[in-house]
């Protein structure tokens, strides 16, 4: 048995559905808080959600560098599938990371670990893709900033409870800073490092 018949398929119409993806993934980065629906298309490795997959296979290549979370890395096949889709290297340290995969991040390392790019090439930081249990329910969160008209309201299961504070650094690093993508099943929204919090419910 080859290794591609004992790994989860790639996209099964690689061009429509990474248009699509791209397309979602462009939509929640414009519309911070937005929550977008990826028609996944492929199969995914535990334990990677149907979103991670979609993203990987829509923006990963061989010059982007991933970094794993123990949970993410715990067993090979995560990795394999992701060098065999996208040819995307796995390194261990993250601050070395194009994008993080992180699947339990309640155990999300201190963003210092992570790039957060130089004001000459601000781009060079690490996108976090953090799945989480949901973007409908949960704790709701106010957001402000760059395309948001005023004041938008996420609703999401968020790990770490914190993760907004840790994130209030990228109002001193701007232009630099980290940018987020959260995933609940093939559900995605974006938290550009041009978001802040202006409040917080119930």
């Amino acid at each position: 048995m080859t290794l591609s018949a004992e790994l989860p398929a790639g996209f099964a119409d690689k061009v429509i559905l990474a248009q699509s993806s791209f397309r979602a993934v462009m939509d929640a980065m414009a519309r911070p808080g937005s929550v977008q629906r990826i028609i996944a298309g492929a199969g995914a490795p535990r334990p990677m959600m149907p979103g991670t997959a979609a993203i990987a296979l829509t923006l990963f290549d061989h010059d982007t560098p991933l970094w794993l979370d123990p949970a993410m890395s715990a067993t090979p096949d995560a990795a394999k599938w992701l060098k065999f889709h996208t040819s995307a290297p796995v390194v261990s340290d993250p601050v070395a990371s194009a994008f993080a995969l992180i699947a339990e991040p309640a155990a999300l390392p201190a963003l210092d670990r992570f790039a957060f790019g130089t004001p000459e090439y601000p781009d060079r930081s690490t996108t976090l893709v953090l799945q989480v249990d949901s973007l409908t329910d949960g704790p709701a969160v106010e957001l402000r900033g760059a395309g948001i008209d005023g004041v938008t309201i996420l609703r999401a299961a968020l790990k770490p409870s914190n993760l907004f504070e840790r994130l209030s650094i990228n109002a001193t690093l701007f232009p630099c800073g980290i940018d987020v993508v959260l995933v609940a099943g093939n559900a995605i929204a974006a938290i550009p490092r041009t978001t802040r919090v202006a409040a917080k419910g119930g």
